[in-house]
């Protein structure tokens, strides 16, 4: 009984933010009273877990950066404006947006998601494009910081996992996933530039960048990613049960796809849970690679994609409309890149 409970709040944590907009206006609050239903569930809701949680000093960390990244971006938006200009003088747009693809995914395995996400927001938001294109290449993006933020264990929390996990060095991932992850990205900054197209009734010049957010938003903001990542763990340690069950003992072909479930779950917990030093590389690069791509496809897959949503005032329909898509299309190029050829 408790397991198909599980599978139907995995099921509603899918579907909910999609059909209902008082849930996707709300997807922190949701994933949260999910994630605790899913504990409740699983039996596993005690003082314990949530001092597990609360003692995680990533909480803050990301918190943290996310709180100071908006009052910083808030106070230097004009800067920041006034250089775009002058850099979009020169260079064309198309090209503006392949290099800022692929820059920041590259940077964020030096600089952390978190801080390139926070900066590519702060970016799109200023582009002379409609605002279709800005989500588009929001979304690119967001795919191409998930994949660069895995290249170093600072990039991201799955990254840090990893190395721990397999107990190896620095530089093993820069080393064994460079030839998977930058094409990748190069690849996606190709499909961004494609919606580098600049509004006809607009120019550099007089393009109006939107109003400030108040300092009331950015707290909330804060406020929320600190909720999301507690709602990611507590997901995590909830739908445990399924991840044992049903996840772990597929073969590697099959577990590839199945971490699609990384779309509304913290990849990183799916990593903890499935990495292993007894694994061969091609399992460990079929297991990371399925849910490092598969965290764009949805807003709950990644943090970056909570902060730029959450800026942008990207809708869930909005960024499935792309994100799915376009993760199907590089998992299944990627498939055929780790087990076909």
């Amino acid at each position: 009984m408790t397991f198909y409970m599980l599978i139907l709040l995995l099921a509603i944590t899918f579907v909910l933010p999609i059909v209902s907009r008082k849930v996707e206006r709300n997807l922190e609050f949701f994933l949260f009273s999910v994630g605790l239903l899913a504990a409740i569930t699983s039996g596993v809701l005690n003082k314990e877990l949530f001092s597990n949680i609360l003692q995680n000093k990533f909480i803050y960390i990301i918190t943290f950066v996310v709180l100071v990244g908006g009052f910083l971006f808030k106070a230097l938006n004009t800067h920041i404006e006034r250089t775009l200009k002058h850099i979009l003088k020169r260079v064309p747009l198309r090209i503006f947006v392949f290099l800022l693809v692929v820059i920041i995914g590259l940077l964020s395995s030096i600089i952390t998601a978190i801080i390139a996400a926070l900066l590519l927001v702060e970016i799109v938001n200023i582009l002379p494009v409609s605002r279709k294109n800005k989500i588009n290449i929001n979304i690119v993006s967001c795919f191409s910081i998930g994949m660069g933020a895995i290249l170093t264990p600072i990039g991201e929390p799955l990254s840090t996992i990893v190395v721990a996990k397999l107990n190896v060095d620095f530089w093993f991932l820069l080393k064994h996933f460079s030839i998977y992850i930058i094409p990748g990205i190069f690849i996606f900054g190709l499909i961004g530039a494609w919606y580098g197209k600049q509004q006809k009734i607009e120019t550099v010049n007089n393009f109006k960048v939107d109003i400030e957010e108040p300092n009331k938003v950015i707290l909330i903001r804060a406020i929320k990613i600190f909720l999301f990542i507690i709602a990611l763990e507590l997901l995590g340690e909830g739908f445990k049960p399924i991840i044992d069950r049903c996840i772990l003992p597929l073969d590697t072909r099959y577990l590839y796809w199945v971490n699609m479930s990384s779309a509304v779950l913290d990849n990183a917990t799916l990593a903890a849970a499935e990495i292993s030093i007894k694994m061969s590389p091609t399992q460990v690069k079929a297991v990371l690679i399925g849910l490092l791509v598969s965290g764009g496809m949805m807003i709950p897959g990644n943090i970056p994609n909570i902060i730029s949503a959450g800026k942008l005032n990207i809708k869930t329909r909005e960024w499935i409309k792309l994100g799915v898509p376009l993760g199907m299309i590089t998992m299944v190029v990627y498939y055929v890149i780790l087990f076909v050829i």
